[in-house]
């Protein structure tokens, strides 16, 4: 399979293991992109963008990132929060006030941007069509009780994050989330992505692939609880509309999707977790403070079993941390394990996206073809192990990388 793009010569190691993705671990298209210091090192794409294999997968292929989505508004959220315009300690009804109902008038934004708020699923029925309805989901997810007690322990909230977070953000500054990214965030970048994508790029996206479960292979116990009725799984992947029909939809790929709709590549990603890297400005463009950087790699919340990932994890205030898995599971997929300071997002199927500002390294991957699990693939954690093994780190395993 023909690879194409750059990597210096400390990174071959990553363009061979982004070559054995191809060659070994079922690749069929995907992206590559790391800077260091501010500088790109590795830029690599190859493969096809279509499950019939007709068409290549160019330098500008773009496609969904499904939850890597969650990074990018938490990024947005943190950009309020140096302005003064959020704080973090405040309850979310000082923003949002019909937020305060069914017993939810304590919980804070930062309980909110890290999993603790108990609203991992709407708990009412969705009707068809009212997925793309956004002041339908916010007015559900304010009515509703939380499903737990909130600040007790955290629960992935993989479909309603973005929609809760985004609400505060649209509350404060009058603008939609797409509009604030592509004006605050991703236009001043330069960066190819998108929440809410323009007709006119619709012919770049290569559409996602679904996961193939091998014959006999052990079904991933979150799959297992989606289909058991009662459990938190169940209720969220049951419960949201035709969606899961429809995500990889001309209508989905221009619905400002704040949870699982950005579109965009590795280029795109890594452009916003580099100016994270290096101090949260680059090129002049400012996105990120010094102090926002810190709050991001900072745990907030830790769980021996995350309600919804059924794994433990590690949250900061909207991005996933390093956590290792792999003493504690058998399925190699379970995992993210990056740097110590390092903070960022998995996508659903295995897309990452990090910044790590003690090495001042961001890193972005994204793909068509999906795996299973929980976190990364080996296909993913492939290539991050090679980037730090390239910076000349080691594994603190089981943990995370260090120099």
């Amino acid at each position: 399979m023909a690879v194409h793009g750059t990597a210096t010569s400390a990174f071959d190691s990553v363009r061979e293991e982004f070559e054995k993705n191809f060659d070994e671990r079922g690749e069929v298209g995907a992206s590559l992109t790391v800077f260091v210091d501010g500088e790109p090192v590795v830029d690599l794409w190859g493969g096809h963008a279509d499950v019939e294999r007709t068409r290549q997968w160019d330098e500008d292929t773009i496609g969904l990132v499904w939850s890597c989505t969650k990074g990018v508004v938490a990024t947005a959220v943190h950009a309020l929060v140096d302005r003064g315009d959020i704080d973090l300690d405040a309850a979310v009804t000082k923003y949002w006030p019909e937020f305060g109902k069914g017993g939810k008038e304590h919980i804070t934004v930062a309980q909110l941007l890290s999993h603790q708020a108990g609203l991992e699923a709407i708990n009412r029925e969705v009707p068809a069509g009212t997925i793309w309805d956004r002041r339908w989901i916010t007015a559900a997810l304010a009515e509703q009780e939380p499903l737990i007690d909130p600040g007790t322990r955290s629960g992935y909230h993989a479909f309603t994050f973005g929609y809760l977070a985004s609400e505060i953000l649209e509350r404060v500054t009058g603008a939609s989330i797409g509009e604030y990214v592509r004006s605050e965030i991703a236009g001043p970048l330069g960066a190819d992505l998108w929440l809410g994508l323009p007709e006119e790029h619709f012919d770049r996206v290569a559409p996602t692939i679904p996961a193939v479960v091998a014959e006999g292979a052990v079904v991933h116990p979150i799959y297992l609880a989606a289909a058991t009725p009662g459990t938190v799984q169940h209720l969220m992947y049951a419960n949201i509309g035709e969606y899961l029909l429809e995500s990889d939809s001309l209508r989905a790929y221009s619905a400002e999707l704040p949870s699982t709709g950005a579109v965009t590549n590795a280029r795109g990603l890594a452009s916003i977790y580099n100016a994270l890297a290096v101090g949260g400005t680059v090129d002049g463009v400012r996105i990120g403070s010094p102090d926002s950087i810190t709050r991001a790699s900072t745990a907030v919340s830790a769980s021996s079993a995350d309600r919804f990932l059924t794994v433990p994890t590690r949250f900061g205030l909207g991005y996933w941390l390093a956590f290792d898995n792999r003493r504690f599971t058998d399925n190699d997929s379970d995992s993210f394990v990056i740097g110590r300071a390092a903070f960022g997002h998995v996508g659903f199927g295995g897309s990452f996206a990090f910044a790590d500002p003690d090495a001042r390294l961001a890193v972005a991957y994204t793909m068509n073809q999906q795996g299973g699990g929980a976190a990364l693939n080996p296909r993913g954690q492939s290539l991050v192990d090679a980037v730090y093994r390239g910076l000349g780190y080691r594994t603190n395993a089981p943990g995370c990388w260090v120099p």
